[in-house]
Order: C-alpha cells, then sequence, then structure tokens
C-alpha cells in the first residue's frame, strides 16, 4: 500500500464572471469540459511534441502528449486522494498555449516579442487563451474559468514570487499551488522523457544497450521483461519494459510526496500553499533515474542532428512570416486585423501564430511568401 495523504482538495474561490452553479456538474468538471471543447485544444493534435507528424503516424504530438500527462497524473490524484477533476483538468490545459512547432516556435516567438519589451512563455499564452482568446459565449470572453484552474495553468511549473508584475499579481505571489498543480509538473515529465524513449527508440535514435548502460533502472526492467517472457518479440518485451518504467517512476511520485508530506505535517491545502518548498517530489531512487533518462534523451533524441536542424528552419520559418505580418498586418485575416484595435500588431501577430498548427503554418506561410 503506498499510503494517501486525504487533502482535501481546493474550494473554488471565484470566476471572474460569476456563473449559477450547474445542477450537476462540479466547477471542475464545467472547466475541464470547457477545455476539451476548446478549439485551441483541438488544435493540439496538429502540433508537433518532439517529431514532426510527417515522420511516422505513430509519433506523439502535442495532444496525445496532453492525454498521457492527464492519465499520470489522474493516476497520481487517486493514489493520494487528492482531487482528480481538478487536476485532470489543470492537465488538459497545461499544453493550450504551445506555438507550432514545439519549443522551437516558442523560443522563435519569445525571441521577435522581446523586440517589442514583450516575450512569449507557453503556461503565460495558455492563460491568454483561456482568458481571452476563446471566443464561445455570449456572457464573456475566454472560459471564464475557476480561479484555481487558470492559477495551476500559471504556477504547475514555475512559482510566482512576491511583487510579480501585471498579469501574474493577482496568482497568490510568493504562495505553492495546491498539491493538485504541483504534482502536474512531475507527471509530465514522466509522460515526456517514457515518450521520448518511445519515440527514439522506434525512430532509430536509441539503443536499448546504451540506455541500459547509463539507466540502470532501464537495464533491471529489461532484464525483468526478458525473464518474464523469453518468447516474445523484442518490440513486445521493449513495450513491457516501457509500461513498468511508467509504473515505477509514477509509484516513486507516489511514495516520495506522501514521504514529504508526512514530514511536513501538512493537513491542508492552506498549510501547503503556505510551505517554502513544495511536496510533490520523487524519491530520492527514481528521482535519479528521471534524471539520468533525461540526460540521456536530451543528448541522444532532443539534440540529434536530424531534429536540431529541423527545429532550426521551422523556427527560422516562424521569425520571417512574424516579421512579415508586423511589416504589413494587412495580411491578417480579417478576425485578426480587427483585434488591431485594441492590441499593438506584434502582440496580434503572436498570437495568430501562436494558434496555428504545423500544417496551417506551413500553408500560410508558403501562400504570403508566393504573393511577395
Amino acid at each position: 500500500m503506498l499510503g494517501s495523504l486525504k487533502l482535501q482538495g481546493p474550494a473554488t474561490r471565484r470566476r471572474k464572471y460569476p456563473e449559477p452553479a450547474h445542477r450537476y456538474r462540479t466547477d471542475f468538471q464545467r472547466d475541464r469540459d470547457r477545455i476539451i471543447h476548446a478549439r485551441a485544444f483541438r488544435r493540439l493534435e496538429g502540433k508537433t511534441q518532439v517529431f514532426a507528424p510527417r515522420l511516422s503516424d505513430h509519433f506523439r504530438n502535442r495532444l496525445t502528449h496532453t492525454i498521457e500527462v492527464s492519465q499520470i497524473a489522474r493516476t497520481v490524484a487517486v493514489a493520494l486522494q487528492l482531487d482528480d477533476e481538478f487536476t485532470e483538468t489543470l492537465a488538459l490545459a497545461h499544453d493550450l498555449g504551445h506555438p507550432p512547432f514545439g519549443h522551437a516556435g516558442e523560443h522563435e516567438l519569445d525571441e521577435r516579442m522581446r523586440r517589442f519589451g514583450a516575450g512569449f512563455e507557453h503556461n503565460l499564452h495558455s492563460l491568454r487563451i483561456v482568458d481571452w482568446l476563446e471566443r464561445r459565449y455570449a456572457r464573456f470572453e475566454g472560459l471564464n474559468l475557476t480561479f484555481e484552474v487558470r492559477e495551476g495553468i500559471v504556477k504547475h511549473s514555475r512559482e510566482v514570487l512576491p511583487n510579480a508584475p501585471g498579469e501574474l499579481a493577482e496568482f497568490l505571489p510568493g504562495v505553492r499551488p495546491p498539491l493538485e498543480a504541483q504534482l502536474l509538473d512531475l507527471a509530465d515529465e514522466i509522460a515526456y522523457n517514457t515518450a521520448d524513449f518511445d519515440d527514439g527508440f522506434n525512430a532509430g535514435l536509441l539503443r536499448i544497450e546504451d540506455v541500459c548502460h547509463e539507466v540502470p533502472l532501464v537495464a533491471a526492467l529489461v532484464e525483468r521483461a526478458e525473464m518474464q517472457f523469453p518468447g516474445a518479440s523484442d518490440a513486445t518485451r521493449f513495450c513491457e519494459m516501457l509500461r513498468a518504467l511508467i509504473d515505477t517512476l509514477v509509484g516513486g511520485l507516489i511514495e516520495g510526496t506522501v514521504e514529504r508530506a508526512r514530514k511536513s505535517g501538512v493537513q491542508c491545502v492552506e498549510e501547503v500553499r503556505q510551505l517554502d518548498y513544495r511536496l510533490a517530489a520523487f524519491t530520492a531512487e527514481t528521482a535519479e533515474a528521471a534524471r539520468q533518462l533525461k540526460s540521456l534523451l536530451t543528448r541522444s533524441v532532443i539534440l540529434s542532428p536530424g531534429l536540431v536542424e529541423e527545429r532550426k528552419a521551422a523556427a527560422s520559418r516562424v521569425g520571417e512570416l512574424f516579421d512579415l505580418l508586423v511589416r504589413e498586418p494587412k495580411r491578417l485575416p480579417l478576425d485578426d486585423r480587427e483585434e488591431l484595435e485594441r492590441h499593438p500588431v506584434h502582440r496580434v501577430v503572436c498570437d495568430f501564430i501562436a494558434g496555428m498548427t504545423d500544417a496551417y503554418f506551413v500553408k500560410m506561410a508558403d501562400r504570403l511568401q508566393r504573393a511577395d
């Protein structure tokens, strides 16, 4: 028995625009459903995770990654007897703000926006999407999510420091987010490490011998799979090993969080918030295995020459399209041109590009370049 925390989840503080309670759905269920029905959520299917979709139909995209994070985060929340509806909602929203071409697109948009004294960061853009850019309701702009979900979008992977500027000032600067938001960051790490392992192996960028050499936990799980399934194919044994790896990392997150929480003595979510450190944590052993795996994947997959060149080419095109549309905003679609009455041109262009799928970006960039 791993044990649980039984910390009551956060009660919702408020929405920006008051709404009557729903007759059979909780506030967090309503937030989850609004996210699922959002255009930005559907567009995640067409956005790169690590490998471009043209390479294989089997590699993860940003949407399938989001679903995997949600599954892992819900598993941990249920085991800890936290609010799994709140956790699921945060997981489904956590990558809404990613632009096309993954982190390469994000870094390029940030570079371009910094020239105007601004910036681009996908968590803050996720907040902009749910607060402003989604237009589905007659009574308000955005999705009008609860404060806790909006706070979790901003703070699940970062702290908001005291005296935070502008848009961050409302999110309780100087205090930790609820435990559901804290565990999301590590569930995300489990999901992308194991997915990159799976996709990188299938892309021929990893040899299992090399992974076993650098990550002893994987070596032990490979040996166990070979002993348990001697007649299975190599591909099947790899899947069994990967499943066991996910299970081990998830168990390590549950155990590590229980251990840290018990040592802290916290009894409620407000006490979690007031700690000067985060409670969500791996055990020491699983933290080291996760670190080893991430280091290897960074070198062998993320920084593989083919993917590096592909990201450079994508980032260059993002920058070129940004500059073109800032110079000539008349080329923006009509709906986006109307936003110029309320926002500066660099912000409108950034929002437009960030919302694109990879395929739509290529189509739009090709069309505008031909027009030149």
